[in-house]
């Protein structure tokens, strides 16, 4: 478990992923959701004493879970803070990354913050996930976005049978797989390592259950 920021960049150094530009990068990010937060809250104000923690090491560990190559971009539903959209697009530079967000001040600090640090691959999906044209996607990431059940219902579309779905879920995470019903499924529950008790929904989906006649 990572338990302080210490350990939070520890971890970090110890990715494939990381080098001098991502680590600048992280940096010059980890500074602007600082600024940002006194302009709106983006994230909960006592978080920000634990960023790389709570927020930047929270999303990297779901990288630990998808190959470097993935067929098609990595999406990712309600992003809000730009969390793990922004974190996944600074390591990993040359996937792109699709963040969806529907709300306008959101919409414009991600849109800044992703062109003050370069990510050229990134891009930002100002709309409802209703209203997102349909695209295949290699990895889909939402991080407290809806319930399960309901975001699959929302987005089952954009995946594939190959497409790793990566859903951190807090405590409730075993909860809401094994409520989960309608679907094929090879998702499994994976421990958090930022947050003790808290769960990642990790794995792929093979599309609605047929209705019995």
């Amino acid at each position: 478990m990572i338990a302080d920021e210490a350990q939070a960049h520890a971890w970090l150094s110890s990715l494939p992923e990381w080098d001098d530009l991502a680590r600048e990068r992280l940096e010059r990010l980890a500074n602007l959701l600082r600024e940002e937060n006194t302009r709106q809250n983006l994230v909960s104000g006592p978080s920000l004493l634990e960023v790389w923690r709570r927020h930047i090491t929270d999303s990297a560990q779901l990288l630990t879970y998808v190959l470097r190559e993935t067929e098609g971009p990595w999406l990712d539903l309600g992003t809000g803070a730009g969390f793990p959209g922004l974190v996944i697009a600074i390591l990993r530079p040359e996937t792109p990354v699709c963040m969806v967000e529907s709300r306008a001040r959101r919409i414009d600090w991600l849109e800044r913050a992703r062109s003050e640090l370069g990510l050229e691959k990134a891009e930002v999906i100002g709309e409802r996930l209703e209203r997102v044209p349909d695209r295949k996607a290699g990895a889909i990431s939402a991080r407290a976005f809806a319930p399960l059940d309901k975001l699959l219902d929302l987005s089952a579309r954009f995946s594939t049978t190959d497409t790793v779905w990566l859903l951190p879920k807090g405590a409730r995470a075993q909860h809401e797989l094994d409520a989960l019903g309608g679907w094929n499924h090879m998702f499994h529950v994976e421990q958090s390592l930022t947050e003790p008790g808290a769960g990642i929904i990790v794995g792929t989906l093979s599309g609605r259950k047929a209705r019995k006649s």
